[in-house]
């Protein structure tokens, strides 16, 4: 019976509001859709060859930081005991976690708020992979650490097997939540955290998400290196209406992750939302004008990143400052990043997809004018009615506190310092390993990690990469050769390619968009792999017989594309009012092929005796996709290779 008394004693010292538990329930599941629509707006800001590893990437954090977050990750962060610096093993397999609130002003179970800031610290890894997009590995290279295993016992071959599909990726992820984000979130969101007991405002996450996120994505894209096609034009989307879509549902999530912040349905989470609204919006539209006056087109890649920036910079003042601060809070966070993001190519860095410059820019200028635009009134709006305005915490310039934008330096200086160094160390200790090597190899990044790490593709079609348009050259070089002087040809990175005797006669006397080529490649141990692979496929290609030709499909095609086996059949049959015909047996290849991604599999492409004008820049530094071509040749064929 004095058990029960006790429990029930206990139970008295708190209240519990459904209505607060439901809302934050409904926001966890609404800042979960943020993952998967980051991976919707990477994978359409990428290369479609590439689309679907960051798609995988962005879900995959959740599952292994949430998998952490129940281990270790809530304990370190929101353990009341904890020290200044990071929380204990108090709560380490959720113990105790359970109705109770977290923390005495809470009217939520802590099980709630524990699933809420698990959704925080999923999106963070995710955000940072957009940097080393195109180049990073999901896996590692494992073949020659476990050949070396294949004569101990079976049970630890398979051991090492498994972990050398998973370590990269996972250690990474491990290292990174357990030294970087999970120390920085007690700090600023911790009862003890250091930051928190300075003073530091921050409401929904400017200093663990988009500072931490955004240096290190620096961090990572120092490390792997540039693309290997590296240039200010690199960053063509490949799908725009990924991007937008990703944009929605990130819009739509938002919502939730700044209004759900308040941890109640309350006055202060109403109006956390018409701040986050009305910061994107006008960020958006500041960054669309931009982008005009720059580039005279209306760029829907400007209205998205622009929305983004606009939500990222409001983030930590969207529950502190008021409906007008947030519209100052859109268009500053726009201007900036914008310029950022226009010079971003002398940074030194590939910095695939703007992640420095939208989060982290975003972030460290919304926790700045946090410090000026905060108010006392705004902040009430969170405490009961009637509570007395000394027991409210003051705002910051607007309400007389000089020392709060000093305070916000200090917590963006150490967020960013501790973020950058240890990120870096982190990824250069996991590099250093030989069998997790973060990079991929050379023809790995011309085939694309979807196909070489995952052996997936996000459609059934690609197009066609420039990183192939060395095989062209050499069927350019070997036309102006002399066919008597000539037998081989030589590749500026290596190799020969030897030609056939007829060949030879037979290159310049062809005309029109075919030519008879028989290649074999002989190339040495000493050169680079990327050559003899690409090589290695196009005469495995070659083996195919009875190439398809059809004519007269300009109308059809916008770009060069390759189909992927048991496309032929149904596209042909998709197509009216074209002049098929059925070739006998040759090794036909078009003049002005740029050959596809090469795969084992049997592959069908189309090519164009077209000229299309250059990709038209935008200020956000992305190139928006040629709408027009100017058609020279209206012959489009398909060969079978």
């Amino acid at each position: 019976m004095s058990a029960n008394t006790t429990l029930i004693s206990t139970e008295a010292e708190y209240t519990i509001s459904s209505g607060d538990t439901g809302w934050v329930m409904l926001c966890s599941a609404l800042v979960f859709l943020m993952s998967p629509a980051l991976g919707f707006f990477y994978a359409g800001l990428a290369r479609a060859k590439n689309a679907l590893s960051l798609m995988y990437l962005t879900v995959m954090s959740v599952a292994v930081v949430s998998f952490q977050w129940y281990l270790i990750g809530y304990s370190l962060t929101f353990s009341e005991t904890g020290s200044a610096f990071i929380g204990d093993s108090a709560h380490f397999l959720l113990r105790g976690v359970g109705r109770a609130p977290q923390f005495p002003d809470q009217t939520i179970p802590a099980s709630a708020f524990m699933l809420f800031q698990c959704m925080f610290a999923a999106i963070t890894p995710a955000l940072a992979f957009g940097s080393a997009a195109e180049r990073m590995s999901v896996s590692l290279k494992r073949v020659r650490f476990c050949t070396l295993l294949v004569s101990l016992k079976p049970y630890l071959f398979f051991f090492f097997f498994f972990f050398s599909w998973v370590l990269p990726f996972y250690s990474f992820l491990f290292g990174q939540r357990l030294f970087m984000v999970y120390v920085i979130t007690s700090w600023i969101w911790s009862k003890n955290g250091w930051l928190t007991l300075l003073g530091a405002m921050d409401y929904a996450g400017g200093t663990p998400v988009h500072i931490s996120s955004g240096l290190a994505a620096v961090a990572y894209a120092m490390v792997v290196g540039k693309r290997r096609d590296y240039n200010e034009n690199v960053n063509t989307p490949h799908n725009v209406s990924f991007v937008f879509l990703g944009l929605a549902l990130m819009w739509f999530g938002w919502f939730c992750f700044n209004a759900g912040s308040a941890l109640a349905a309350n006055a202060r989470s109403v109006h956390s939302l018409v701040c986050t609204h009305l910061s994107a919006c006008t960020a958006a539209v500041v960054w669309v004008l931009m982008d005009y006056q720059h580039t005279r087109k209306w760029s829907i890649i400007g209205l998205c990143t622009g929305a983004v920036a606009g939500l990222a910079t409001i983030t930590p003042g969207s529950g502190l400052v008021s409906p007008s601060s947030a519209l100052a809070f859109g268009a500053i966070g726009s201007i900036i990043s914008n310029v950022i993001l226009r010079y971003k190519h002398r940074l030194g860095f590939d910095d695939a997809l703007d992640v420095f410059a939208v989060h982290y820019i975003g972030g460290l200028v919304g926790l700045v004018l946090t410090g000026v635009f905060a108010e006392q009134w705004v902040i009430a709006l969170g405490y009961p009615e009637g509570t007395p305005l000394e027991d409210i915490p003051i705002g910051g310039w607007l309400d007389g506190n000089w020392m709060q934008v000093p305070i916000q330096l200090a917590a963006i200086a150490s967020v960013s310092a501790w973020s950058f160094f240890v990120t870096y160390l982190i990824l250069i200790v996991l590099n250093k390993i030989p069998f997790l090597t973060l990079r991929l190899a050379d023809e790995d990044e011309i085939i694309g990690t979807d196909w070489a790490e995952m052996g997936e593709r996000a459609y059934g079609y690609l197009p066609m990469d420039e990183e192939h348009a060395r095989l062209q050259q050499m069927i350019d070089d070997a036309k102006n050769r002399s066919s008597d002087d000539d037998d081989t040809l030589s590749v500026a990175s290596g190799g020969e390619v030897q030609l056939d005797e007829h060949v030879n006669g037979a290159l310049n006397a062809r005309k029109g968009s075919c030519i008879d080529l028989h290649l074999s490649a002989e190339t040495t141990a000493s050169k680079k792999r990327g050559l003899k692979y690409a090589l290695r496929q196009f005469m495995m290609s070659r083996r195919e017989k009875n190439p398809a030709i059809i004519n007269d499909v300009s109308h059809i095609l916008e770009e060069t594309v390759i189909l992927d086996y048991g496309q032929n059949e149904k596209i042909l049959k998709e197509l009216e009012g074209i002049n098929y015909e059925q070739k006998k047996p040759a090794k036909a290849i078009p003049t002005n092929l740029e050959m596809s991604d090469m795969t084992d599999q049997r592959n069908y492409y189309f090519y164009s005796n077209t000229e299309e004008a250059g990709p038209s820049r935008t200020a956000s530094g992305r190139n928006t996709p040629v709408q027009e071509t100017e058609h020279v040749d209206k012959s489009h064929k398909i060969h079978e290779l």
